[in-house]
């Protein structure tokens, strides 16, 4: 997986986290099909783009590294693992990268290792489950009506134990902000092929308990 990868994204800076490089694609719809040629099907390669919600978290992390440094940290739902591959370089350990892709998680460690970070990386859907960390990160988990209803309680619980938790967002329809305070605000330079515009104004919030 690690050789699909490499082969159809380039190593490239982050347009808004230039100090970071990322295996990226330069289109959406042709690396899907790619994906799917073995005859089997398979989620959207979030894991070849950096998404407005995740440049911005990382950008966040990176500017405030005392939020992380020295504690572990989960970044939900990774995709590209820039959020998680961020986290590292501002000091946090251990850092988990999690996703229930296995293309997302190869993509994460190969990133890791292009920055000369640790992440080490999870295959599950931990949504329902208790995993206890110092911080939780997630960027741009909140595009569908679904994914919003099994991550927000999720985080909520995990702010309810003490964790800090931040989510990085552009503006979804399915953000619930209610019971979130929002800590910054960036303009995120995005790829025009996915987003239909080439600069999305992102948020970074931090999750408060039910």
């Amino acid at each position: 997986m690690l050789d699909f990868v490499t082969a159809h994204t380039r190593l490239a800076p982050v347009p808004f986290v230039p100090e970071l490089v990322l295996y990226q694609a330069d289109e959406p719809i042709a690396l899907w099909e790619r994906t799917e040629a073995g005859g089997t099907e398979q989620p959207p390669p979030f894991w070849a783009f950096a998404w407005a919600g995740g440049q911005a978290l990382a950008r966040h992390v990176l500017d405030h590294p005392e939020l992380v440094d020295g504690r572990a940290v989960l970044d939900l739902a990774t995709g590209s693992g820039l959020v998680a591959v961020a986290a590292a370089r501002a000091g946090a350990r251990p850092v988990t990268a999690n996703d229930i892709d296995p293309l997302s998680l190869s993509a994460a460690a190969a990133n890791a290792a292009a920055n000369t970070v640790e992440v080490r990386t999870v295959q599950a859907d931990l949504l329902d489950t208790d995993e206890r960390y110092p911080v939780v990160l997630a960027g741009d988990v909140f595009y569908s009506r679904e994914m919003a209803g099994r991550v927000l309680p999720f985080l909520r619980r995990a702010a309810g134990r003490g964790a800090l938790v931040l989510v990085g967002d552009p503006g979804r329809a399915y953000l619930p902000t209610d019971g979130m305070i929002r800590r910054a605000g960036y303009e995120v330079p995005v790829a025009e092929s996915l987003e239909s515009v080439n600069v999305r104004h992102t948020s970074v919030w931090q999750v408060r308990p039910a």
